[in-house]
């Protein structure tokens, strides 16, 4: 397999997309660390192969240096970085303190920032990647996550400074998502007819699944991607349809 003998590292990994990269991950033959603050209620796995877990905290700088380092001395090298933990519940600036914003923004892209610095050793040693999971929150309005969309929008621009900085030993990316199926999108969509219904606003018909994400993280941190850094490469299966047409439809039917 393509990755074998690689060692990854995927924040956030435990459920949700972050699982789905750690199985595509495994499929490919890397070794998978995955680590949050709560440990997987069952352990994330593929065809026989499992990630290991570690309980750290991102937005603590020594828990995340000294993370890395029992990393790289478990495993002897760290070849790429997924920072996909992160996310936000439903706030509208004017419905919540300043802080509770400052900490969305801290999570989705501070934290990002100090897990990169505090791999870039190793990273640079091993002359591997960084993906960053990004959101097209961060390309257009996010009216309700405004400081979530804001920090997607800062941690692409940081990925980009970042490939600048560390070139040519380290190579670092971005996926930028659009609306995935996970086991809480009922929280969002309802059942599943309403899963589907919000699938058919879609281009290609159906929300991401998380095997979708891990399929271009894998891709991005292999050596098919060699000459693929500063990038962000959109999975948004086609994107938004222009509100424009349907609103031109609506006034030829009138």
């Amino acid at each position: 397999m393509e990755l074998n003998g690689r060692v990854v590292v995927v924040t956030g990994g435990t459920r949700g997309v972050g699982a789905g990269i750690a199985r595509s991950f495994l499929a490919a033959g890397a070794e998978v660390v995955v680590c949050a603050r709560r440990p997987p209620e069952e352990p994330v796995a593929v065809e026989g192969r499992s990630a290991s877990f570690t309980a750290v905290d991102l937005r603590n700088p020594a828990a995340v240096q000294d993370f890395f380092g029992a990393v790289a001395r478990r495993h002897g090298r760290l070849d790429c970085l997924v920072n996909n933990a992160g996310g936000t519940p439903y706030r509208l600036l004017g419905e919540g303190e300043a802080e509770r914003h400052a900490r969305v923004v801290e999570l989705n892209l501070i934290a990002p920032m100090t897990a990169s610095v505090a791999a870039y050793p190793w990273l640079r040693e091993s002359r591997g990647s960084i993906v960053m999971i990004g959101s097209v929150s961060g390309t257009r309005p996010s009216p309700g996550t405004a400081a979530y969309g804001a920090a997607k929008a800062g941690l692409e621009n940081l990925a980009r400074s970042m490939a600048v900085e560390w070139a040519p030993e380290v190579r670092v990316n971005s996926l930028v998502l659009g609306m995935v199926r996970t086991e809480l999108s009922h929280l969002h969509y309802g059942d599943e007819s309403g899963i589907a219904a919000v699938g058919a606003t879609v281009p290609l018909g159906r929300l991401a699944e998380p095997s979708d994400v891990g399929e271009a993280a894998v891709f991005l941190a292999s050596g098919r991607a060699g000459y693929v850094s500063g990038a962000s490469l959109l999975v948004h299966g086609g994107g938004e349809r222009p509100a424009f047409l349907d609103a031109a439809t609506a006034n030829k039917e009138s």
